[in-house]
């Protein structure tokens, strides 16, 4: 296994905007959606307990990329899996900008279902909705996304 590590990232969070879907020219859904995961922290000098908000930038190719758009929405919690990628690219000053983001290869709804069979994203309870999408590969071409024109991360 020489040359070979191990790149999985796995979250869970809830989307801080409806998904974005678009196509590539060649015609592969790709949807683009960005997670908060909160975690609280003791602050050393206060004592205090402080909640951090961390953000994820979320990219999903294919059926997946169906799934996410046609299921989630702003507020959904959901978990993802994948592997994290950066993309670089030159925005439209000349300026090198980098970006980090999770590649989803699943995603795991778990919002509870209300009456109308919608999922909400506002609903707590925690329990989990039986619908889950992906899984195998992510789908993504071997250029690692470069088929995105966008100039802004988020």
């Amino acid at each position: 296994m020489a040359g070979r590590g191990l790149n999985k990232v796995m979250i869970i969070g809830n989307l801080g905007k409806d998904p974005e879907m678009k196509y590539t020219p060649s015609g592969k859904a790709i949807t683009t959606f960005s997670v908060a995961v909160g975690r609280v922290s003791r602050n050393a000098e206060s004592g205090q307990n402080e909640e951090q908000t961390e953000w994820f930038r979320v990219v999903a190719w294919e059926k997946l990329a169906e799934t996410c758009n046609q299921f989630l929405r702003k507020g959904s919690k959901v978990y993802v899996e994948g592997r994290l990628q950066t993309r670089a690219w030159k925005d439209n000053n000349g300026q090198d900008q980098k970006l980090v983001e999770v590649v989803a290869s699943d995603m795991t709804m778990l919002d509870t279902r209300q009456a109308g069979g919608e999922y909400s994203g506002a609903s707590g309870g925690g329990s989990s909705a039986p619908a889950r999408s992906g899984g195998g590969s992510s789908g993504a071409p071997a250029g690692g996304g470069d088929e995105l024109d966008d100039d802004i991360p988020f």
